[in-house]
């Protein structure tokens, strides 16, 4: 973006910066906070907290830019006076990451879903395929945690299933952060891999599937009723990646939700019985998930088409052979740079399906 186009464009960049509507929203959390009763319910102080310190960030950050957007521009005034190389390459260095931090909060306009602020459990699923579907699970895995890392999200492994000989089957992640859920929901499906296979002596062209779910973590899930004979539980000990518990006992649980056929694991924690509660909680935000998603009729605004790990059911394809491109099936958006999207550099598909799914 060259001087003269970012000067031009200053009530563009001016008009992201409407937060009058969330500095109401702290002011009535505030008062709601001094009230003599609020301490009392755990819960309820923990929800409004919640929102309260979110609500703040994104102010601040919100003044914080336009402050330098604001800075900037005045010094591009005295340039127009006197030339000066030094600021013009300051603020040029500035262009890139202002534009970055405008493109973030253009999103957080189209995250206005019920749950999007919400936490959420991140999980990995190879197709078939055995060891090319092993790995390409595993570089999807690596993919989110890059991702992860850039948005300043925590995430813990909680369940983590290596391949027989290289990658992973499966992995799961409990993820905590702003919007976790409003931005990963986007990422909610079968992803396609086209390339030439390291595992292939004769170095041919192989198709690779991995699923991806997304369940946002819900507030309340003492409404959903499990019954005891709907459940089975395994216990096996856990592989893989975890804390310094991991692989000294059967303390690992699945548990398989017989009918839905949902299946949930927990490896993280210390004792079968922690592992078993957490896996259970998993268990009810998926139930309660899917009860939404039959009471809306409708699977956008909760979580996206569940399908087939296999041809003809991907939301995206990742091609590094016999050209480079990674497309979104749902919105057409792509790029030839496999890369960086390789690298956790998401942002350009999520907005563009958080927008495809604007009513």
């Amino acid at each position: 973006m060259k001087l003269k186009s970012y000067k031009t464009n200053k009530k563009n960049y001016g008009g992201y910066f409407d937060i009058q509507k969330k500095e109401i929203r702290i002011k009535e959390l505030e008062d709601i906070t001094k009230q003599a009763t609020f301490w009392q319910d755990k819960k309820k102080v923990d929800e409004i907290m919640l929102e309260l310190n979110n609500l703040k960030d994104i102010v601040y950050n919100n003044i914080e830019l336009r402050n330098k957007i604001q800075d900037d521009l005045e010094l591009i005034d005295i340039l127009e006076l006197e030339s000066d190389n030094n600021v013009q390459t300051k603020i040029e260095s500035d262009v890139e990451s202002i534009k970055e931090e405008l493109n973030s909060l253009r999103m957080f306009t189209l995250l206005n879903s019920e749950y999007d602020k919400n936490n959420c459990i991140l999980e990995i699923h190879a197709g078939a395929g055995g060891t090319e579907a092993c790995d390409w699970a595993n570089m999807l895995y690596r993919m989110y945690q890059r991702y992860l890392e850039r948005k300043k999200f925590k995430y813990e492994v909680i369940s983590y299933l290596e391949g027989e000989e290289v990658g992973i089957k499966s992995v799961a992640l409990k993820v905590e952060g702003l919007y976790a859920y409003g931005y990963l929901k986007c990422e909610k499906g079968v992803h396609r891999l086209v390339r030439l296979s390291p595992f292939d002596a004769n170095n041919k062209r192989h198709t690779s599937f991995a699923s991806i779910d997304v369940t946002p973590e819900f507030n309340e899930v003492s409404d959903i009723e499990i019954l005891d004979k709907d459940l089975k539980i395994d216990v096996y000990r856990s592989s893989g990646a975890g804390g310094q518990h991991i692989n000294t006992t059967d303390s690992a649980v699945r548990i398989t939700h017989l009918p839905t056929k949902i299946v949930v694991s927990c490896q993280n924690q210390r004792s079968q019985i922690q592992n078993r509660e957490e896996a259970m909680n998993m268990l009810k935000s998926k139930l309660k998930q899917l009860s939404l998603e039959e009471q809306a009729k409708t699977l956008n605004g909760v979580k996206g088409e569940s399908l087939n790990i296999e041809f003809g059911s991907q939301i995206r394809s990742y091609v590094m052979h016999p050209y480079s491109m990674v497309k979104d099936h749902r919105t057409g958006c792509e790029t030839g740079n496999v890369s960086k999207i390789l690298d956790g550099y998401l942002d350009e598909f999520i907005e563009s399906e958080l927008k495809n799914n604007v009513k």
